[in-house]
């Protein structure tokens, strides 16, 4: 019983990390466009991704000739996670 729990904690988990590399995909997609930072998506967006930014920013410097590394780091440390998490249970 014990087994079952902790493998669906982790597929939980696991898809909540697949869904935030949805999100800081579409949220660097939409930096190249630039949409209306009125919108209510793009709000929600930026509140979402902005803070792992922050973290990130903080500590490594992320713009380089003008452009942002930040959700391209961001990304690898969720790819490396989420491999981690699926070795460590399956």
């Amino acid at each position: 019983m014990i087994d079952a729990l902790l493998s669906s904690l982790f597929t939980v988990i696991l898809s909540i990390i697949f869904l935030y590399k949805w999100v800081v995909i579409i949220s660097a997609i939409l930096t190249w466009v630039r949409p209306d930072p009125y919108n209510p998506i793009v709000q929600m967006l930026y509140r979402l991704t902005e803070p792992a930014y922050a973290f990130i920013r903080r500590y490594i410097p992320t713009v380089v000739g003008g452009m942002d590394l930040a959700p391209i780091i961001l990304i690898f440390g969720l790819i490396f996670l989420e491999t981690f998490l699926k070795n460590l249970v399956f």
